[in-house]
């Protein structure tokens, strides 16, 4: 008996397609279906209402979308799954519907029309620098729509590393964007400070977090390119979250070495990153991100934790402790 299957065009096809996944997606985040329907399972007819939108409209892209796994379906009532009821319902807490503006944004997905010529080259056609051109608008969508997601990782870093009761803290927080990362150890340790550094307009997100968070008086501001600015001194932690996916091998260990020259004699750097197993196709989730960074970035890339074990050793680090972030993330800790 053969187990092998017969080869089939299914996958391809499935792929080929996968647009049509995307494009509905979009449409029910913008028609906010997801909330529509909420805690109580309901008719085409109840959520087209609610929907302001046409039955049978509404009826095509439930069905489509309970095939792909977003809604359930009983009796002509749609019902969300626990996924999309805690991350696709605008009234929750991790609604994550907002980082759209981001991923599907003109910017980025221009970086995917010519990845035959990204492969040539080995790096992003669309422009010079791709997304890492200074104080490109994609960072602001990506602040203001991954800060609910980042919740969670953020305060699992922050318990990860004590910080001293009794004297004043600093932490620094890199590529800050929404600022939450550097938030949740100011919300821990009441006297710590918080420095965030950023392009200007993404930092007045960073800011507006802070002062929702109650803590503004203990936030302050880095404007500018990581590497060119001056990060000051004496901090007892600097956070750098998806951040050196974006740089080559020499330019991290480039940017570590600055890190280490700012951080106190005990201090500590905490990186969050997509981090692939050495096979670099597992797990897929975080071996995949190489593929984005091929067509967004110049040389940017997803390292593995023994290639960031040798570029913090390269900076002067001790070899760090890795500890997982849900729900795909890792975090690298390593002392001075």
């Amino acid at each position: 008996m053969n187990d092998t299957p017969e080869p089939s065009p299914k996958l391809f096809f499935e792929t080929v397609n996968a647009y049509q996944r995307t494009a509905a997606i979009k449409g029910a985040i913008e028609l906010d279906l997801f909330t529509a329907i909420g805690d109580t399972p309901a008719t085409a007819a109840e959520i087209a209402q609610r929907c302001n939108a046409a039955e049978r409209g509404v009826r095509i892209l439930c069905d489509y979308l309970t095939i792909l796994g977003f809604l359930t379906k009983q009796a002509a009532r749609y019902a969300l799954t626990p996924d999309s009821a805690l991350f696709l319902d605008r009234r929750s807490r991790a609604y994550a519907g907002g980082i759209t503006q981001f991923l599907l944004s003109p910017q980025l997905m221009r970086a995917f029309d010519d990845v035959a010529g990204a492969v040539r080259k080995g790096g992003t056609v669309a422009s010079e620098l791709g997304t890492l051109a200074p104080e490109h608008p994609v960072w602001i969508e990506f602040a203001r729509g991954m800060a609910p997601l980042m919740i969670q990782p953020a305060q699992i870093v922050a318990n990860l590393i004590p910080l001293p009761a009794d004297r004043p803290t600093k932490v620094l927080d890199v590529a800050a964007s929404h600022g939450m990362w550097g938030l949740a150890f100011a919300q821990r340790n009441p006297q710590t400070q918080v420095v965030a550094l950023d392009w200007a307009p993404v930092l007045e997100v960073a800011r507006e977090n802070a002062q929702r968070a109650g803590v503004a008086d203990r936030f302050r501001t880095i404007a500018g390119s990581a590497f060119e600015v001056d990060l000051g001194s004496d901090y007892d932690v600097v956070l750098v979250p998806n951040f050196l996916h974006h740089f080559n091998t020499e330019d991290c260990v480039r940017f570590l070495k600055k890190v280490h020259a700012a951080l106190r004699h005990d201090g500590h750097v905490a990186i969050s990153e997509f981090v692939p197993n050495p096979d670099r196709v597992s797990p897929p989730e975080a071996a995949a991100f190489s593929f984005i960074m091929l067509a967004s970035t110049p040389e940017g890339d997803a390292y593995t934790v023994a290639e960031f074990e040798q570029m913090l050793a390269r900076a002067g680090f001790n070899k760090p402790e890795t500890h997982a972030l849900p729900p795909v993330s890792t975090a690298i800790i390593a002392r001075k």
